[in-house]
């Protein structure tokens, strides 16, 4: 019998305490937070008409495609940092650190933007129940917001599940009831009666619809891999982190299908288009203004629970890499008894409110595009190659879970994700989102080479092997009879080999 993961890391690290039902509720929380309320109008502007369903479809295979990458890796390699984790091991052979470093620099920018379009969302939304808000009013309100949840989370994370499950009731009964409202006022005409040429397959303009509809799709879902982020505080994550990505994609696409057609079975698309508040809207036509009144503000809470949820995950991001000398040490410091990243949780907080300040004076969708453009280079398209490169160089990686169809899905996200790149300077046009990323890149590549400098790391010094999963799935397979661990001779970095620059 194999040893499965401590219960408790062996330099006093996280603790494993979320189960199945919360690590689907967190994800569920951080993708159907503020997204489906602002960007249905978006989703409807881009389509011009109700084909507008086709957007989240294509979000939906791209986040199923793209979750079963985050379904192998993240069970095969369980820590606290999810993309860095899966990078370090997939590309030390060649690059040393370069790749994990270039993810946490882009992550600690993009994770926290991400959070920020969920406050920029509460705050429009908030403008329905309070409209003599002004600027200055809504960037108090934003700011407000952030400090908020950043105090919320300053606790041990078995609260955080319990206010993660109960935030999700809140999302569930807030897009419950806009659903609801909706199909009590159904008008199949409207919601089915596309326009002429809506699926002419063959002209340009349905496919520069199409893509910029998948970008913000995939934004809505965003969110479906938030427990990878925390898998070291995950209970058996061979079988909980793979069970509630599937889960938590399924569910949600069931929530937004049924809440798209149903929202556009009530009111017309030129009028969705141009709303700001379109569940409110829907509530107010449906049962009028007080039940309309009541729901925003369930919708608020919904929105929050995202961003609560988007910064549990993304605060843990940096604190591997700074326990392996990969980032600064000082994001490795755990809170002496609550054990979570302090470091990590105050900058995620600072940057999430400085990208709400800026986007509240900017265009939403174009920060969504910005986003997607910056996410795809470090992030999508960098785990479709880890996956392929640890299934060559560690074949012998213990896998709870293997991809379906490998590698079929792999390539659908791949295919996915460089679309939606190659497309974001036409679906922002003069923001040059494409050139925006790769600069940023580009930075991150320059920061690299001075931290290797100062660090002696390649390409300045030797390459530094750490097969660390790799020598846990070893130490599994020798356990005890009677399944405890084998005494861990390996100390907390695993197998390190040391090759010449």
């Amino acid at each position: 019998m194999s040893a499965g993961p401590r219960a408790v890391a062996p330099d006093g690290g996280f603790v494993r305490r979320i189960g199945l039902f919360q690590a689907t509720a967190i994800n569920m929380s951080q993708m159907c937070g503020i997204g489906p309320f602002v960007t249905i109008p978006l989703m409807v502007g881009t389509f011009g008409g109700p084909q507008a369903i086709l957007g989240f479809l294509a979000g939906a295979l791209l986040a199923l495609a793209d979750g079963l990458i985050w379904a192998e890796l993240g069970a095969a390699m369980p820590g606290a940092g999810g993309t860095y984790i899966y990078l370090r091991e997939a590309f030390q052979y060649r690059t040393g650190r370069l790749m994990p470093f270039l993810f946490v620099w882009t992550a600690i920018l993009f994770i926290p933007l991400i959070m920020s379009t969920g406050v920029l969302g509460m705050v429009q939304y908030l403008q329905y129940l309070w409209p003599s808000m002004n600027q200055t009013e809504g960037d108090l309100v934003g700011v407000g917001v952030v400090v908020l949840v950043v105090l919320l989370l300053w606790r041990k994370i078995e609260s955080i599940g319990l206010l993660s499950t109960v935030m999700w009731v809140v999302m569930l009964i807030s897009v419950g009831a806009v659903i609801i409202a909706s199909y009590t006022h159904f008008h199949p005409s409207m919601a089915f009666d596309y326009p002429d040429g809506a699926f002419d397959l063959g002209t340009t303009g349905f496919w520069l619809a199409f893509v910029g509809g998948l970008n913000i799709g995939i934004y809505d879902y965003l969110g479906y891999n938030t427990t990878a982020y925390v898998g070291a505080e995950v209970k058996d994550p061979g079988r909980v982190l793979p069970r509630s990505i599937v889960y938590s994609i399924v569910g949600i696409m069931g929530i937004y299908l049924i809440m798209q057609i149903g929202v556009l079975g009530v009111t017309d698309t030129d009028t969705i288009s141009g709303s700001s508040s379109i569940g409110s809207l829907v509530l107010e036509k449906a049962w009028g203004k007080g039940a309309a009144q009541t729901v925003t503000v369930l919708i608020l809470i919904t929105a929050f629970a995202s961003v609560f949820a988007g910064l549990l995950g993304g605060s843990r991001v940096p604190y591997d890499a700074a326990r392996d000398k990969v980032f600064f040490k000082q994001f490795a410091r755990l809170h002496p008894r609550h054990r979570f990243p302090t470091v990590g949780l105050l900058t995620m907080g600072v940057v999430t409110a400085a990208g709400f300040l800026i986007g509240n004076h900017t265009d939403f969708n174009t920060i969504i595009v910005l986003l997607t453009a910056v996410m795809v280079i470090v992030q999508a398209v960098s785990q479709v190659a880890a996956l392929i490169v640890l299934r060559r160089r560690q074949p012998n990686l213990r896998r709870p879970y293997r991809m379906w169809l490998y590698p079929v899905p792999a390539l659908v996200a791949l295919v996915g994700w460089v679309a939606i790149f190659c497309y974001a300077d036409r679906n922002s046009p003069g923001r040059h989102p494409i050139e925006w990323a790769l600069a940023w890149v580009a930075l991150g590549c320059a920061a690299f080479l001075v931290w290797a400098k100062v660090e002696k790391t390649w390409p300045f010094g030797p390459r530094e092997i750490t097969e660390e999963y790799l020598a846990d799935s070893r130490a599994d397979a020798t356990g005890t009879a009677d399944g405890t661990d084998a005494p861990d001779t390996t100390g907390p970095a695993g197998t390190a080999v040391t090759e010449p620059a």
